[in-house]
C-alpha cells in the first residue's frame, strides 16, 4: 500500500497514466512557457478526468536544446519551470488528489552544459573526467575522421570533434542524439553510482516512479564496432535489426542494460509505496522487450508496436495477442499507448489516408488529414485501447481530441529540423500548448497571449471549457471510459476472450470483439454496420448508433462497450 497516495499494491499493473509535457500543459507566469506552478494549478483536471497518475517529461535544469532532454543538473528544476520547492509542491498536491507522480529520467546522455562534460573538455584526453563519456580518437592520418560511421537519430553523424584546451583539434565524443547531448559511458562505475543517487534524490522527495528515456541505449557494444546503418528508432523497429536472429545494432539493446535495471529495481525496492520503473525501449521483437520487465528489472515497458499499428482489426488483434503473451511469460502487465510527445497525435495520424503509422511530422504543404475522420477513428481507437487489460497511457490533450498543430517552418524548435537539413519536420506539432478556455488569450494556456509554439484556431473550439459537461464530447467520452474502466475492472482483468457476433468471422470483416470482466467490447473497424446483441446494455459508444427496426447497429469506425445477459453469456 502506498504511503503517499491511495490505492492497492502494484497500482501500476492497471493504472491509466497521463503524460504531462511541462512546456505545453499550463503556463503559470505568462511567459509563454509551461511551468510547474501552472501544472499544479491544473492537477484537479486530472483528478476529474479519472486517471491514476501523471508522468512529467523533464523539468530539470537544461539549456533546452532538446526541450529538456538535455539535462544539465538532475537534482534541480530549470528556472523556466520554477524552483525545487515547486516540484515538492506539485508532488504533494498530486498526492492530496490521489494521483501518483512519475518523473522522466534521462540516463543515456547529459547536456553538454552538465558539470561533468565541461570538466571533461577542460581535463583533456585520458583523464578520469573524460572517462565518464565516450571520447575516442578519430580515424585518418590526423584524426580528422569520426571514430565510426554511427549516425545520430536526429540526423547527421553521431560524433562531434572537440577543440582541446590549447586550441588544437582534439578527440571526438559520441552523441546518439543531438551534439548537445553527449552519451555517458555506462561501463564507468562512477556513472552507475551517480544515477542510483539521482534515483534516491527523487524517491526521497516522494515520486512514485520513473519513466526511463532511451532505456535500450545506455550500454554500447564493446569496442564500439563499426555500424553504418541508420539509427532511426521511432518506427517500432530499428534499422539493421532484421531477420530471425534480430541482432541488435551495437548502440541499442545490449545485454549490459539489464544489469543496470536490476540494480535500479533494488534501489526502488528499498522504499515503501510500490514505486515503479517504465522503459522507453524501442525494441523488436516484443519478446526482447519483455526482457526489460522480468521480475527483478523494470515494472513496465511502453508498447510502441501497438502505437504504430495501423487501424486494422487483424493487425491490432495480432499486436494485442503478441504483447499479452510476451508480457505474461515474465509476469508483467502489457501497456497500451496511442500518442506521446515524440509522435504525431493519433487524431491526426488516423485522419491520413494511411490511418496509422508514424509520419515525421506535418508541414503546411503536406497532404493534410481529414479532421472529422481522424477524430472518429481516434475515438474508436481510444475506447478499444482503454478496454484492454493492463496499463494505459494518455498524452495531454488527447482527451480533448486535439490534432497536431501545423507549425510554420520559421517557428520550429525540434533539433531534428535543423540536423536533417529541413528534411524531417520534427515533433513540434504534437507539442503545441493545450487549450483550456476557448475565448481566453492563448486559449487559457497562460494568463497572456504568449505561447512558445503557435496554437491553431481549432484549439479554441476544442478547449476544455467547450467540452466539459457537453454530452458526446471527446472529453466526456474519456471521463466516462475511465470511470467504467475502473468500475468494471477492465485494466485488472486476467485476460480477454476473443469472440464473434452471430458466428461471423469478425476479424475478416474488420470487427474486433472480446469479453473481459463481464463486459463485451466491440470495435467495428470495417466498412459496414454491425448488429449489436439484443438485450445487451450499451454502456459507452464512441459515436452514434444506427437502427434497423429494433436492431441496434454499430457504424463503421465505432467502438462500443456493452453489458448484460447477451453480452456475458
Amino acid at each position: 500500500m502506498s504511503t503517499t497516495a491511495g490505492g492497492r499494491g502494484e497500482w501500476w499493473r492497471s493504472a491509466v497514466i497521463y503524460q504531462v509535457y511541462p512546456r505545453s500543459f499550463a503556463d503559470g507566469d505568462g511567459d509563454g512557457m509551461g511551468d510547474l506552478p501552472g501544472i499544479t494549478a491544473r492537477l484537479p483536471h486530472l483528478a476529474e478526468l479519472g486517471v491514476d497518475a501523471l508522468w512529467l517529461s523533464p523539468f530539470y535544469t537544461s539549456p533546452q536544446l532538446d526541450a529538456g532532454y538535455d539535462v544539465a543538473d538532475y537534482r534541480d528544476v530549470d528556472p523556466r519551470f520554477g524552483v525545487l520547492a515547486d516540484a515538492d509542491a506539485l508532488i504533494a498536491r498530486a498526492h492530496e488528489l490521489g494521483l501518483r507522480v512519475v518523473v522522466d529520467l534521462v540516463p543515456n546522455h547529459t547536456s553538454w552544459e552538465h558539470a561533468w562534460f565541461r570538466a571533461a573538455l577542460a581535463a583533456g584526453p585520458g583523464s578520469p573526467e573524460r572517462a565518464r563519456y565516450l571520447f575516442r580518437d578519430g580515424r585518418g592520418e590526423h584524426g580528422e575522421l569520426p571514430p565510426t560511421s554511427w549516425r545520430s537519430v536526429f540526423g547527421g553523424p553521431a560524433w562531434t570533434r572537440t577543440t582541446e584546451p590549447d586550441g588544437t583539434p582534439g578527440q571526438w565524443y559520441l552523441h546518439l542524439f543531438d551534439s548537445s547531448q553527449p552519451d555517458l559511458d555506462w561501463s564507468n562505475p562512477e556513472v552507475v553510482r551517480e544515477f542510483q543517487d539521482v534515483l534516491r534524490f527523487w524517491l526521497d522527495r516522494g515520486v512514485d516512479g520513473f519513466r526511463v528515456d532511451v532505456a535500450h541505449g545506455l550500454v554500447k557494444a564493446d569496442g564500439l564496432p563499426e555500424w553504418d546503418a541508420e539509427t532511426e528508432m521511432i518506427t517500432g523497429t530499428l534499422a539493421g535489426q532484421h531477420g530471425e536472429s534480430r541482432t541488435p545494432p551495437p548502440m541499442w539493446d545490449q545485454e549490459g542494460v539489464h544489469e543496470v535495471y536490476r540494480a535500479w529495481r533494488a534501489v526502488l525496492d528499498e522504499y515503501e509505496g510500490d514505486r515503479m520503473l517504465v522503459a522507453e525501449a524501442w525494441v523488436d521483437p516484443v519478446e526482447r522487450l519483455a526482457r526489460y520487465v522480468r521480475p527483478d528489472e523494470m515494472h513496465q515497458a511502453f508498447n510502441f508496436g501497438y502505437l504504430v499499428s495501423p487501424l486494422d482489426a487483424a493487425a491490432l488483434k495480432a499486436q494485442v495477442e503478441e504483447t499479452s503473451r510476451a508480457m505474461a511469460a515474465v509476469g508483467a502487465p502489457p501497456t497500451w499507448v496511442l500518442s506521446n510527445h515524440d509522435v504525431v497525435r493519433h487524431t491526426t495520424r488516423f485522419g491520413l489516408s494511411t490511418a496509422g503509422g508514424n509520419p515525421d511530422g506535418l508541414a503546411a504543404g503536406d497532404d493534410q488529414p481529414d479532421p472529422a475522420v481522424g477524430l472518429q477513428r481516434a475515438r474508436a481507437a481510444t475506447l478499444l485501447m482503454l478496454a484492454l487489460p493492463g496499463s494505459a497511457y494518455v498524452y495531454q490533450g488527447e482527451e480533448l481530441g486535439l490534432p497536431d498543430g501545423v507549425v510554420p517552418d520559421d517557428a520550429r524548435q525540434d533539433p531534428t529540423w535543423e540536423r536533417t537539413g529541413h528534411e524531417v519536420n520534427g515533433r513540434d506539432g504534437c507539442r503545441v500548448p493545450v487549450p483550456w478556455e476557448g475565448d481566453a488569450p492563448s486559449f487559457g494556456f497562460g494568463p497572456t497571449a504568449a505561447s512558445w509554439l503557435p496554437q491553431p484556431a481549432v484549439y479554441g473550439e476544442l478547449a476544455l471549457d467547450r467540452q466539459r459537461d457537453v454530452p458526446g464530447s471527446t472529453y466526456e467520452m474519456y471521463r466516462a471510459a475511465l470511470r467504467l474502466r475502473r468500475e468494471l475492472a477492465l485494466g485488472s482483468s486476467p485476460g480477454l476472450d476473443w469472440t464473434d457476433l452471430d458466428g461471423a468471422a469478425e476479424v475478416e470483416g474488420g470487427v474486433l470483439a472480446f469479453r473481459s470482466s463481464g463486459a463485451l467490447v466491440v470495435a467495428n473497424l470495417g466498412g459496414e454496420p454491425v448488429r449489436l446483441p439484443d438485450g445487451a446494455e450499451v454502456l459507452l459508444v464512441s459515436g452514434e448508433l444506427g437502427h434497423d427496426g429494433e436492431a441496434r447497429l454499430l457504424p463503421p469506425t465505432t467502438t462500443a462497450w456493452l453489458r448484460g445477459p447477451a453480452a456475458t453469456a
